[in-house]
């Protein structure tokens, strides 16, 4: 493995944030249509199942192993769907012996993760987030646009944590009026379990979500409902740039956090770039184009890295601290292309 010389300094974007943390989707393809990512009246059904165009295992190797070189030291594998990627746990094998990667992490819906859970942690996948937006059946359903089934989700989990994954992390996207009555009974369910809730501000990513400021819940609104049952006192945050906002349970049962994108910007802190299936790299959550990382790679490793390195120290986005100011309309990636 090439590495960049020692004399080079890693780079800083045009705001001093250095690359820490890549989220690389592998396929573009999902089993669920969830109405705030990937509605079933705008993505049809075999979308991004064509495997043409996405990078191969050894592609994606040759990009890990050049971002390592420039700092980074978390990956996060997503979708799409990650799950749907044949032979995820050899990927995740190759990967977890890259030498400098500390931290390999996966988002799921779940709904597959029973019968990969432990192939996945003896390649060396370190943590699981799953997405769960609802508890009750009949909503769960509706929230997965009618092609998810709870029961599947649970068994997930379970499987997960049979498997090793000994703290999940379970993502809920909150609209109101859509599915802000299920933050509680989540909380009821999975309170005590070890595993922690984080509950999202629903933002704008992309243009066919249809989105609305109205229907974001603010982070402090959901606090204060959630304390009014369960008393909450506030945690340090784990690392510099960590995206949620940390608060323990008075009575011991574990923690919840607030992902408060709309209400309170991190922008400041992001230290995030994210590659779509075929390639893209996106320097922003909001980012309405990607750039092809693909000439670099067929070039090898240091081209890639190269080509990285320059795209990072171009970078000045901070969308959602100017949401809503004069010029920042704009079309943005679909969530589902990069992972969210």
């Amino acid at each position: 493995m090439s590495a960049v010389p020692a004399t080079s300094p890693l780079p800083l974007d045009l705001r001093a944030r250095p690359l820490h943390d890549l989220r690389l989707s592998v396929i573009e393809a999902c089993n669920f249509r969830c109405p705030y990512c990937m509605p079933a009246d705008r993505v049809p059904d075999d979308y991004g199942f064509d495997s043409a165009s996405r990078l191969s295992f050894d592609e994606i190797e040759t990009l890990v192993r050049g971002c390592v070189a420039l700092g980074v030291n978390k990956l996060r594998l997503t979708g799409g769907e990650p799950l749907l990627r044949k032979r995820l746990p050899q990927l995740v094998e190759r990967l977890a012996a890259i030498n400098g990667l500390q931290d390999i992490a996966l988002t799921t819906n779940g709904s597959l993760l029973a019968a990969q859970a432990r192939a996945l942690r003896d390649a060396g996948l370190g943590r699981i987030t799953v997405s769960l937006d609802a508890i009750d059946p009949q909503r769960f359903s509706q929230m997965s646009g009618g092609r998810g089934d709870i029961a599947d989700v649970l068994a997930g989990i379970e499987a997960a944590q049979a498997a090793g994954f000994a703290s999940i992390k379970l993502n809920c996207v909150v609209e109101r009026g859509i599915n802000d009555d299920q933050v509680l009974p989540l909380l009821e369910r999975f309170r005590g379990s070890g595993h922690v809730l984080r509950f999202i501000e629903y933002m704008d990513v992309g243009t066919c979500n249809g989105w609305v400021r109205d229907r974001v819940v603010p982070s402090a609104e959901l606090r204060d409902r959630i304390a009014a049952r369960w008393p909450l006192r506030a945690l340090e945050a784990n690392y510099r740039g960590e995206v949620a906002s940390r608060y323990a349970f008075a009575d011991g049962q574990g923690e919840v956090g607030f992902v408060s994108s709309v209400s309170e910007p991190f922008c400041g802190d992001c230290h995030r770039a994210r590659v779509s299936a075929d390639g893209k790299l996106y320097t922003c959550l909001f980012a309405g184009d990607g750039h092809d990382l693909r000439p670099a790679l067929a070039q090898g490793e240091s081209a890639l890295r190269d080509r990285v390195a320059e795209l990072w120290s171009n970078r000045g986005d901070r969308y959602s601290e100017l949401r809503g100011a004069s010029g920042t309309s704009r079309r943005h990636v679909e969530m589902y292309l990069i992972g969210g």
